[in-house]
């Protein structure tokens, strides 16, 4: 069954404009996210992408423009990992129970415990509320920190670069996890810096470089005069399985085209 998207956008930004000091990072930035969609943000470091979801979040100020967020919206976000102190004292039961801020932290009532319970199952991190957070993998520490996002009962998932830093097994398992939350009617709104891994598979990408400068599914975004304009350089782009593959200028040794070339051949031997 498809997801629903809602014709009402759950968040808008006009013209938005965000500055720090006088040197403005973001301008005339205009984007609206639907109820129900899977959107990602591409660009390269220092366009603005995180500066941008800090300014839906509500953690930075427009200094021009607007950003509006639908009266009511539960906004649930996912820092960087390289952002978290994996050192820190802390268990994976107590990082979804500061959430809930009411009471003296990290206590928690039966009710919470056993919603708790139901979230970690979901994210395939039963029985690991008592574990240490710097004693889980890669990809149950990301997990670790949807979950929290996912405690507080979002309507919009907000993730900066969810596969930074991580290997490929994880990306892999990052991405199943979020198309799987997509699927159950979750709204997702992603930075990445991950062009092959991540924003070729989503239905819809926003190229970014202080300004907008495309926004589509992968087809209409990925194609190389907007990535030359997004990323101030020339990107070769070729189609494999129906996807586009990025490559960088110097094509002719990039790792991705070998990789890619390599898949085809078996491909095409696993046939004859």
């Amino acid at each position: 069954m498809g997801v629903t998207i809602n014709s009402e956008p759950l968040i808008r930004c006009d013209a938005l404009g965000v500055a720090y000091g006088a040197g403005f990072v973001l301008e005339n930035v205009t984007l609206h996210i639907r109820r129900g969609e899977f959107v990602g943000i591409v660009g390269p470091s220092g366009s603005g992408k995180t500066s941008l979801l800090r300014a839906i979040t509500g953690s930075l100020a427009a200094a021009r423009g607007s950003v509006e967020v639908t009266r009511g919206t539960r906004i649930g976000y996912v820092p960087q990992v390289e952002s978290v102190d994996w050192n820190f004292p802390i268990t994976v039961g107590e990082v979804l129970a500061m959430t809930r801020t009411r009471r003296h932290w990290p206590r928690t009532t039966r009710s919470e415990r056993a919603e708790m319970k139901e979230v970690l199952e979901g994210l395939g991190l039963h029985g690991l509320e008592g574990r240490h957070i710097r004693e889980l993998s890669g990809g149950q520490q990301q997990r670790v920190f949807v979950a929290r996002a996912m405690f507080g009962k979002p309507d919009i998932l907000i993730l900066d670069e969810p596969t930074s830093g991580v290997d490929v097994r994880t990306r892999h398992e990052i991405l199943h996890l979020l198309r799987d939350l997509h699927s159950k009617g979750s709204t997702i709104l992603l930075t990445t810096h991950d062009l092959n891994g991540l924003a070729s598979h989503l239905p819809r990408l926003v190229c970014l470089n202080r300004e907008v400068i495309a926004d589509g599914p992968p087809r209409e975004t990925l194609i190389p005069e907007v990535l030359e304009r997004t990323y101030g350089a020339p990107l070769h782009v070729l189609e494999h399985g129906g996807m586009p593959i990025v490559l960088d200028h110097d094509y002719t040794s990039s790792e991705v085209l070998r990789d890619t070339e390599r898949q085809m051949r078996s491909e095409r031997e696993s046939r004859q």
